[in-house]
């Protein structure tokens, strides 16, 4: 049974959630208050917090974080578009796909998805309406596309979850890849059937080679260009996997290498822009660690309660089998999605449902991928979702409409994405089980 200071806990918790305080205090107060009721020692706060941010992984998230923040800053958006551009622009609804295509390269930049819209938005929506797109589609594209940060690795939400469950980072950002290469696929298929309803005649037309001798040209001329943009991830990926550096040491080097790309490839990055990166860096960083300890701290005295004990023993007893379990889990992930981020959503319920997940013979690998792509989807799902929030803004759209055009892509593509990972192993396993050998992870 949980007892009362259980009650309190979780009570004060809800009613954070419910006014809008800021999580990551709500995580801390609500543990507080839960252990004064009891008269347990507060030591217990102080020891969670150091011992949830005493990890190398903490400082490659840092990392990352800079990195996303330098993209735009140091001009290797700039690059990625005008290659993606050249790539698909010529296709039926290449110009939108434009935007999947920059997102899949962005994704493998920044870890996030913030940083694609941010970047992608101002670089695509205005040229695009020019030619006739119109302006609400064109952001619904890329908001959609932009959790393709979470899934094409180096993906800042799947080293929270391997922090958080004791897995192999190399391992989740190959279990991921599948997962979001299907993701890209879907939208620019989806794209191609329903863009002609969103188009209407421009007197403006895309400057792009007429005949296959001038767009091969112009993917070479362009492809070159962006190759310092584009040898970022290829760095990190061959680093890590050819035993170069670790998954947490990549970090430092994606930062450093974008650096100086910025500086010495592209010279745009400048002092100024330097500062506005490491604002923005500082800012986000700050919060992450702040929800990552807070909720630490609340998991911790939950899972001490045994709270993960009766979650399991009431997940077991209301439904039967592995794939119900896990189909209610992803229910209840997306139901948070809606009003949490990401991060919270991992940091607070990993840890609660390891202890069931283990009992299932869930492969924790697998499981990973799971709820990475499910957290994703919680950046484009409404009331409170962080794409639509920033991308209305930045393309100066009412976020009502912009739901609304997001929601096919949503329901025709990233839902049965996360049913297909769900149920089928292959996709998040088979990758990294071939790269890295089947000690690392695990059965499935």
């Amino acid at each position: 049974m949980i007892d009362f200071g259980t009650m309190t806990t979780l009570f004060t918790f809800l009613v954070g959630l419910l006014i809008g305080l800021p999580i990551g205090w709500v995580f801390i107060g609500a543990t507080i208050l839960g252990l004064t009721v009891t008269g347990a020692s507060a030591g217990f706060v102080a020891n969670a917090f150091f011992h949830s941010l005493d990890s190398a992984t903490i400082m490659a998230i840092a990392f990352f974080v800079f990195t996303g923040a330098l993209i735009n800053e140091a001009g290797l958006a700039d690059r990625i578009v005008n290659f993606s551009y050249a790539l698909v622009g010529r296709l039926k609804g290449g110009l939108t796909a434009v935007g999947i295509v920059a997102s899949v390269f962005m994704g493998a930049l920044t870890g996030s998805s913030v940083p694609c819209i941010a970047a992608l938005i101002p670089l695509l929506v205005p040229k695009l309406e020019k030619f006739g797109y119109d302006r609400v589609y064109t952001t619904a594209v890329l908001c959609s596309s932009s959790y393709l940060g979470y899934l094409i690795p180096p993906s800042v939400p799947a080293m929270i979850y391997c922090l958080l469950a004791g897995q192999s980072v190399a391992a989740l950002f190959l279990a991921t890849v599948f997962p979001g290469l299907l993701l890209a696929i879907g939208y620019a298929v989806l794209n191609y059937f329903v863009v002609d309803k969103y188009t209407v005649d421009s007197d403006e037309t895309p400057e792009l080679p007429v005949t296959f001798s001038g767009s091969v040209k112009e993917i070479a001329r362009t492809g070159w260009l962006a190759i310092p943009a584009l040898g970022c991830p290829l760095l990190i990926l061959v680093g890590i996997y050819g035993g170069i550096f670790t998954p947490n040491e990549a970090g430092g080097v994606a930062a450093i290498y974008c650096l100086l790309v910025g500086w010495l490839a592209y010279r745009e990055l400048t002092l100024e822009r330097l500062k506005t990166a490491l604002s923005s860096t500082i800012g986000t960083f700050g919060m992450t660690t702040l929800l990552l300890a807070g909720g630490t701290i609340l998991t911790r005295y939950l899972t001490r309660q045994g709270v993960a004990q009766e979650v399991a023993m009431t997940m077991m007893s209301l439904f039967e089998g592995k794939a119900m379990i896990l189909l209610m889990i992803n229910v209840f992930l997306l139901f948070l999605g809606m009003f949490l981020d990401g991060i919270p959503i991992l940091v607070l319920v990993v840890p609660l449902v390891l202890p069931l997940m283990q009992e299932l013979g869930v492969n924790l690998v697998h499981l990973g991928a799971i709820m990475t792509v499910n957290v994703g989807i919680g950046v484009m799902t409404p009331p409170f979702a962080m794409s639509i929030f920033v991308g209305s803004r930045l393309a100066n759209v009412p976020a009502a409409k912009l739901t609304r055009a997001m929601m096919p892509f949503l329901l025709y593509v990233s839902i049965p994405v996360l049913l297909l990972t769900t149920y089928i192993p292959f996709l998040s396993c088979w990758l990294p089980q071939v790269l890295l050998g089947p000690s690392v992870v695990g059965t499935w």
